[in-house]
């Protein structure tokens, strides 16, 4: 469900919860059996993160398509080496309310590139192309700075410190996109603890399959 589409059942979501309603009971199409959505800020308004309640809805063109040459789009194994966790969009929702909430110990990361993103994206991620996390020679100063100012990662002589880094939660198109994959194993290789890095392997096909809310970044 697209942000713009869906400013209509936002608004109405609004007005339950100003009126004390539940749209528990009014809603058809839930998350769980409990669970109806999650409300997160985004751009400064509270945005209501559910499936779509149209039941004839179908999936965006983009993600219609069974068959994608491989390699480069193969598919990929559900479990990364060394105890990185694979995640479902439960987990995701839990993840994107810890950071709704303001918990800066957590960023959601959509691999992605540009074209990509402006079909659509999950809200409360941020969009670190996946070759910026690149560990190419010339590349390596702009990983540096990526640890340093967004990881919460410290530079410790030749090693890092990755006690105070965040948990990435990370992401790209779907079961047959390596990006963050891609990214995920970089990480590893520097040290990144696996602990501290999810794999959200369904992606945005997963996501969309779903109906559940996107947002397009202006």
């Amino acid at each position: 469900m697209r942000y713009k589409a869906g400013l209509c059942t936002l608004l109405g979501g609004l007005l339950a919860l100003h009126t004390g309603a539940s749209a528990t009971s009014e809603m058809a199409v839930k998350i769980t059996p409990d669970l109806d959505g999650i409300t997160i800020p985004y751009q400064g308004q509270p945005l209501r993160i559910q499936r779509n309640q149209d039941q004839a809805n179908t999936i965006s063109p983009g993600f219609q398509r069974t068959s994608r040459k491989c390699p480069p789009f193969c598919i990929q194994p559900m479990q990364l080496p060394n105890g990185v966790e694979t995640i479902g969009e439960i987990d995701m929702l839990g993840y994107l309310e810890r950071v709704g909430q303001g918990d800066d110990s957590v960023m959601i990361i959509d691999s992605r590139g540009p074209d990509w993103l402006q079909r659509g994206t999950i809200p409360g991620s941020v969009n670190i192309h996946y070759k910026r996390l690149s560990l190419k020679s010339a590349e390596e100063k702009n990983v540096a700075e990526l640890l340093e100012q967004q990881f919460g990662a410290a530079r410790s002589g030749e090693f890092w410190d990755f006690n105070d880094a965040k948990t990435l939660v990370m992401f790209c198109n779907g079961p047959w996109c390596g990006q963050s994959p891609t990214n995920i194993r970089a990480l590893m290789r520097i040290g990144y603890p696996p602990s501290k890095l999810k794999w959200y392997r369904g992606g945005m096909q997963a996501w969309e399959v779903l109906g559940l809310t996107t947002v397009t970044p202006e």
